[in-house]
This record gives structure tokens, sequence and C-alpha cells, in this order.
């Protein structure tokens, strides 16, 4: 039996996604930010990343938790690197800040070919595809990474939590080739602590092999869930890896402190973020077989890809294409019933007025 799910205007979602991020003191700018990033993952069908996951984040590690600072400036330092920007985000908003750095990363790349903006002293921007895949819509190839707000995956062979989640995302312009931007993102943990979280509210079991308990003992259940594991094992491990080095780099707080204030109070505690965006025309020299030109030639390659009895294949952001296809063709976004109840608990909180299920019309089975 298919789950049901209402559909909520998105005006109405994002008035309540505002009226919460403005009782917790942001500005309207970070509040409208938030709204926009939280309606672009619902449309996408990105679960794991909606509004109630992001003011989750906030009441654990952000504003509730000093982690986060409403109405903070980010300083944007002096560099010789004319495709380069560097900033301290001072503990401002993730998706604000991102939304920000992804735009200066194009306005780079528009001037010199390639962009790149490095955050510290961040707050988690959440799903980071989503960012890259509005780049890539716009004829961007763009890339983001970031360290999560907590160390909760084992290294491979470890026993301890000493990494985050660290996804990694990449966004393509292939609207034109195949109808949609291709979007390759995942975290690096075999589910992220979002599913994890979501399938605790659905009732539902993790897959074997994607968590250990408190004794580090593989476990199923998601309410007994201590950290996560690495997807590929080794593989996964170094691409997670990546992130932290990133962020070393950066100037980013030690992975086992971050969000963790009651510790070490003169190290940072935050995270970091790196964003790049490609211009198409910057990586070609145009030699293109049979006449092609680039935009021919990537269909030709994807089409190769997905011949010689290849055609059933699933390509990265299909999934969310697809999502996005069924929230437009419902007329808003799309919630299950216990997202319905967490958001009611949301304007409980701000002293707004909660949404009844009779109220939405449910949408057709998918």
């Amino acid at each position: 039996m298919s789950e049901t799910f209402y559909i909520v205007p998105e005006s109405e979602h994002n008035a309540l996604v505002v009226a919460a991020y403005r009782h917790r003191g942001f500005t309207e700018d970070e509040a409208a930010a938030a709204a926009r990033f939280s309606a672009h993952a619902s449309r996408h069908g990105i679960r794991t990343h909606n509004a109630i996951k992001a003011l989750h984040l906030d009441h654990l590690f952000g504003s509730m938790a000093g982690g986060c600072k409403p109405n903070a400036q980010i300083e944007k330092k002096s560099t010789r690197f004319a495709a380069s920007e560097i900033w301290n985000a001072n503990r401002k908003l993730g998706q604000a800040t991102a939304y920000e750095a992804m735009d200066t990363a194009i306005a780079l790349a528009d001037k010199y070919g390639i962009g790149q903006v490095s955050v510290d002293n961040a707050f988690h921007y959440l799903w980071g595809g989503g960012y890259v895949m509005e780049a890539a819509a716009r004829g961007y190839i763009a890339y983001t990474n970031c360290t999560a707000a907590l160390a909760e995956v084992v290294p491979f062979m470890g026993k301890f939590p000493t990494l985050g989640t660290n996804p990694h995302s990449w966004g393509f312009p292939t609207t034109d080739a195949v109808g949609f931007p291709l979007v390759v993102d995942w975290a690096t943990s075999v589910v992220a602590m979002g599913r994890v979280q979501q399938f605790a509210r659905e009732g539902t079991q993790l897959p074997a092999g994607a968590a250990v308990d408190k004794n580090g003992k593989p476990t199923t259940e998601p309410t007994e869930v201590a950290a996560l594991t690495t997807f590929g094992a080794h593989k996964g491990y170094g691409l997670s890896l990546i992130n932290e080095l990133m962020g070393a780099f950066i100037g980013g707080s030690l992975p086992t402190l971050r969000s963790r204030w009651e510790k070490q109070p003169d190290e940072k505690h935050t995270p970091a973020f790196y964003f790049q965006v490609i211009h198409p025309e910057a990586v070609s020299g145009g030699d293109f077989a049979l006449g092609r030109d680039q935009a021919a030639n990537v269909k030709a390659v994807l089409a190769d890809i997905l011949g010689h009895g290849n055609e059933s294949c699933i390509l990265p952001g299909q999934i969310e294409a697809e999502a996005a296809k069924r929230s437009d063709a419902a007329g808003g976004l799309l919630f299950s019933r216990a997202e319905i109840d967490a958001f009611n608990e949301i304007a409980q909180e701000c002293g707004e007025k909660g949404w009844k299920r009779d109220d939405f019309a449910v949408a057709p089975d998918a």
C-alpha cells in the first residue's frame, strides 16, 4: 500500500518556514533563503533535508545552541587569486551563505572561466545537491562539498566516529540533452543521519550495514543508531576524508569537536564549505567528432552510455526531476501524515496556526 501524501501550497509552506525562522531571530532575507531552500528540496522529493530537518538542525546545533548567529555578516578576506574568494561566514545561516557563495562563484566563472569560494566558520547548508542543481539549470558545471555539523561516521576499519557524513555534490547542465540537470549528490555514509530520522518517524528499518549501535554492533533499528558507516568501505572513507582535508586547508575545526561547544572553547566548532563553478566554454577546445558542437557531444555521450541495452538505467538527478514533475502536477509540495504533524509542532513553537490535513488535497499515487 502506497503512502498518502498531502498537497501543501508552496506559499503556505514558505509562510510557515519564514515565521519559524523569524521567531528564532533570523532576518527576513535569511528566513526567505531558508524557505526557498526548503521548498526546493521538498519539490524534488528530498524528504531528508526539508524544513523539518533544517529547523531540527538549527535547534540542535544552530541558533538554539550558539552554532548559528542570526543576522551574522560574512567577512570576505583579501586574496591574490582573482578567481577565488575566501569567506568567514561568522556562523551565518548556511542556506543564505550557500546561495550567495554559489552566485559569487558563477560570477567569477563568467569572468575567468572558473570560480571558487571557500567558506570557513559556517553553519551547515543541508542538501548540497540543491545548490549545484540550480547552477546547472543556469548552464554551469558546479561542485560543492562541506564538512558536516557533527562527527557521526566511523572511518573504515575504525570503531569511533571521527568523520561527518560529508557530502559531495556535482551538477551538470544537461537539460537540453536529457530534460533535467544531472546531479551526482551523495553523503559518504551509507545513509545520511536525516534518513535515519526519517525512518524513525515512519517506523522503517535501515538497510543492513548502514549503522552501528552504542556498542559498535550493526543495527537496522533507527532508534538504536549511535554512528553511521561509510559506503563502499575504504572508497567512501576516502571520499569522506577529502571533505575533512578541504575543511582543514580552509581553516575548519577538528571533526570530533565540531558542534560540541562545551569542549575546548577556543576551537571553532563549525563546518567549512567549498564551492566551485566551471563555465562550460572554459574547458573545451571545440575539437568534437563528426562536426558535433559541445551540446551535441554531451547528448551523444549520454546516449551512448544509455544505449546498448542500458535504456532503462536511471541517470543521477532523474528521480529528483520526476519528483519535481509530480509536485508540479499536484500543484504544491507533498508531505506525509507524519510530516504534517511535524510542521504543526513547528507552527505551535512560533505561535502560528497549524495545518489541518482535511484542508489539503491528497496526491494521486505515484
